[in-house]
């Protein structure tokens, strides 16, 4: 049976702090392994995320008809998406008081 990425995953921190991403969430993100995350605060909230590969960024630059700054501008609203949905699920997932 193929584990779900959108349920939340318990997982035990170690003595030495480390957590292990669940096979499913590194496959969806492309999460190599050995490999790299950022990990920060955002908020109340820990945040971890890829460090995309350089074939991943390759071209991002590419088109000369873009302004300098449209791709982060994108990437922001791309980022600001997410962040809604994520506060939506968290919504329906905290218990009623």
């Amino acid at each position: 049976m193929p584990s779900s990425t959108d349920s939340p995953k318990v997982v035990r921190v170690s003595e030495k702090g480390q957590a292990t991403i669940p096979k499913a969430l590194r496959e969806r993100f492309d999460i190599e392994t050995p490999g790299e995350v950022f990990i920060y605060r955002e908020g109340d909230r820990i945040v971890i995320e890829p460090v995309p590969s350089l074939d991943g960024l390759h071209g991002i630059h590419g088109d000369d008809d873009r302004d300098p700054g449209e791709v982060i501008e994108r990437a922001r609203e791309l980022r600001a998406e997410d962040e809604g949905r994520e506060r939506e699920r968290a919504e329906r997932l905290r218990p009623d008081e």
